[in-house]
């Protein structure tokens, strides 16, 4: 029975990957469909930066309320700073190609950050660095935590 692979991919986007899946495995590439697999080929290499990035955003929201907000320190706050280096490494060991790229997720997560902490801990925007204060190697050092400014 011949799928029709456009009417899957609209329909249940999951079945229409399984059965490229399938395709590949037979060796069937004339009935794949080239420019749309490679289409959510990117979309997924996109997706594994916005995870990343994602990740950075709530570390270093953290990480910054932390630094600038000691007295409220909290359990929770050290929960989530241990949390998200746990993701972020778990992702690096899954795909050590975004290691190039973590400069690159650091900068464009940090104005999301600065945000994050400004709107739970109220303090405003000049409380914060103009830059991320953190290296890469700090944020994922898992005994790193800034001291008080």
């Amino acid at each position: 029975m011949r799928v029709d692979s456009e009417v899957l991919y609209q329909q249940d986007f999951y079945a229409w990957i399984y059965h490229n899946i399938d395709l590949l495995r037979q060796r069937k590439f004339s009935e794949i469909q080239v420019d749309t697999l490679i289409e959510e080929l990117e979309d997924m290499a996109k997706g594994n930066r916005r995870e990343l990035r994602s990740h950075f955003i709530i570390l270093i929201a953290h990480l910054l309320k932390w630094q600038f907000e000691p007295e409220h320190r909290s359990r929770s706050w050290r929960s989530s700073i241990l949390e998200q280096r746990y993701q972020i490494l778990e992702q690096m060991a899954d795909s050590p190609s975004l290691k190039p790229r973590l400069s690159e997720a650091i900068t464009q997560a940090y104005p999301g950050a600065v945000k994050l902490a400004m709107k739970e801990t109220e303090l405003p925007r000049h409380t914060f660095p103009k830059d991320c204060p953190y290296r890469w190697e700090e944020l994922l050092d898992e005994d790193f935590y800034p001291e008080t400014h």
